[in-house]
């Protein structure tokens, strides 16, 4: 009889045990589950703040703001204020994480910027934050320009348009020239910058090509892409 009491008397200390350490265990969890949450915000909307409001409001709930260096035009959303973020507003985010903004450059540019000077980079940064589009780049290889600045453009500066193309030196080569790609680029400009550099150019033609403004490269020979020497011939036929 003493030994079923001890037995008893044993049998409940390790239920009691047990008891405590499951008891131990849920709390922990629980605990850990109510820390997460406390790090845990919603991302609030930032959309057509500043960027210094929005920085501000971003660091009062514990997050990172970060703006990206390429603007957007927008019709309804100012210059400068915030256009689009990510996370979106009323996302469940940690604190200390990066929301990512874009800022609005304000209404479309109507006219194309002055771009012949700028790097390659500058000027499709430009064009981006203007809403115009790059259309092709064209190259050359020239040490009378400094590498991978633009050193022509259609349309030129202060016109109207859409598209860009860019004619960029991507420096000197030891072994001759590359071709450039001159196909869309203005014919009268590229001769000119081609002649400067001692080739031979010649407009061989011009040929009616619907949506094409007159005057613009349509064939090339040879084709971009090539190695050529100064002193060799260049024909282009433009639109017309």
């Amino acid at each position: 009889m003493a030994l079923k009491t001890r037995m008893w008397g044993a049998g409940k200390i390790v239920l009691l045990g047990c008891a405590l350490v499951a008891t131990y265990v849920l709390f922990a969890a629980a605990s850990m589950r109510i820390a997460l949450r406390t790090r845990e915000v919603q991302v609030p909307d930032l959309t057509d703040r500043s960027a210094n409001e929005a920085t501000a409001i971003a660091a009062d709930l514990g997050l990172t703001l970060k703006i990206d260096e390429t603007h957007r035009p927008d019709p309804k959303i100012a210059a400068g204020r915030v256009l689009a973020q990510d996370p979106p507003r009323g996302a469940v985010a940690r604190r200390q994480r990066t929301v990512k903004v874009w800022l609005s450059s304000g209404q479309r540019a109507s006219t194309v910027p002055a771009l012949v000077g700028e790097t390659e980079r500058t000027a499709q940064l430009r064009l981006t934050q203007d809403g115009l589009t790059l259309a092709t780049v064209s190259e050359i290889r020239s040490a009378g320009f400094p590498q991978d600045v633009v050193i022509a453009q259609t349309p030129p500066a202060k016109s109207a348009g859409g598209r860009v193309s860019l004619l960029v030196n991507r420096g000197e080569s030891g072994i001759g020239y590359v071709m450039p790609d001159l196909i869309g680029v203005n014919g009268d400009r590229a001769a000119e910058i081609l002649r400067n550099r001692g080739f031979r150019v010649a407009v061989v033609g011009s040929t009616p090509y619907p949506g094409v403004a007159a005057g613009i490269v349509i064939r090339q020979s040879p084709q971009g892409g090539f190695q050529i020497a100064p002193g060799e011939p260049i024909s282009l036929e433009v639109s017309r």
